[in-house]
């Protein structure tokens, strides 16, 4: 199948634009979320992420026929629901190594980002695992063009050290230990997972669809290790408070914060996606004096400064830079496939 025409001009200036404002928006739900964390910091971890993944599965799963406008054959469509057959037909046609791609996603970028988060929050304090997952731009801004057998775009990589800094001076740092930086290592590995693992399966599921699997296999797993690591504990009835906020974490975090991250992912490329994740210790700084856990003082501002203009250079959205798009070389050539 031969990639779709990549859109030029100012209409491809409008798609770069679009496609960075939905992962700057998506990071900033998911900064805006800590809040939510911090409710729920005694209800069962494992538990939660399975209800939260759980539930987020049941909302995309019906999103995921969704056609859009355009109709059968490229012709111009009003959009509408595709049927469950055609649902489970995109999923027979994965691979048993593209199943194993999504459930690597789900274990790793996020059942295992979190339990990473929270070990290491229980032996260093949170800047500590911040500031590493802050360095995610920087690894995969490396990571994926190596995959595809092309050199890092020089842009993006100076713009994700400006975002690594930048995430940095907002967050500090903080007390900590070897296995806190050990499970901090750990928790960059997942975030830079979530970014890179997705990208061969992004085009044949299509974000929706591809947020629906992922939803459905990290609640499995989730149920699963609650049951190992906390027995009959692993689930209980949530609270007033932790009902609201596993149903934010999972209605708006989840489905819509990893809908509109994937098609960012789609229309910009990751390594230019993942710049946006240092806009989430900006969002979290900038919401905490919102709910009395935090201020916003001189160093957040600098910090912000610094991953906007990380942003505003690696991007490509102020410019005319060519932009990767999944399954894609640089400038529209078809990219090595990877499954």
């Amino acid at each position: 199948m031969n990639p779709a025409p990549r859109p030029g001009g100012g209409a491809g200036a409008r798609h770069r634009l679009l496609g960075a404002l939905l992962a700057a928006v998506a990071c900033c739900l998911v900064g805006a979320s800590f809040t939510a964390n911090s409710v729920l910091g005694d209800y069962p971890h494992a538990g939660g992420q399975a209800l939260r993944y759980g539930l987020a599965c049941a909302l995309l799963l019906p999103l995921a026929g969704w056609r859009g406008r355009a109709g059968r054959g490229g012709r111009a469509g009003r959009g509408g629901w595709g049927s469950d057959g055609q649902v489970v037909g995109r999923l027979r046609k994965l691979t048993g190594r593209q199943w194993a791609r999504l459930a690597g996603l789900a274990a790793v970028g996020m059942v295992g980002f979190n339990l990473a988060v929270l070990a290491a929050e229980g032996s260093a304090e949170p800047a500590v695992p911040g500031v590493f997952v802050g360095c995610a731009p920087v690894v995969v801004a490396v990571i994926v063009p190596a995959l595809d057998g092309r050199r890092p775009a020089p842009a993006v990589v100076a713009g994700a050290l400006s975002v690594a800094v930048g995430a940095f001076v907002v967050q500090g740092w903080g007390r900590t230990d070897t296995a806190g930086l050990l499970w901090s290592a750990a928790a960059l590995g997942g975030e830079v997972g979530f970014a890179v693992l997705a990208v061969p399966v992004l085009r044949p599921l299509g974000p929706r669809l591809l947020s629906a699997v992922a939803c459905g296999l990290a609640a499995v797993e989730s149920a699963l290790l609650g049951l190992v690591l906390d027995g009959r504990g692993w689930l209980r009835a949530p609270d007033g408070g932790e009902a609201v906020a596993l149903l934010w974490q999972a209605a708006v975090v989840t489905v819509v914060g990893f809908v509109l991250w994937y098609v960012g992912v789609q229309r910009i490329g990751a390594e230019r996606a993942t710049l946006f994740s240092g806009l989430i210790p900006v969002s979290a700084a900038a919401t905490a004096p919102l709910v009395g856990t935090g201020g916003y003082g001189t160093a957040q501002a600098a910090g912000s400064l610094l991953v906007a203009l990380g942003v505003a250079l690696g991007s490509g959205v102020l410019g005319g830079a060519s932009v990767r798009l999944p399954g894609r070389g640089t400038r529209g050539r078809p990219a090595p496939r990877r499954s």
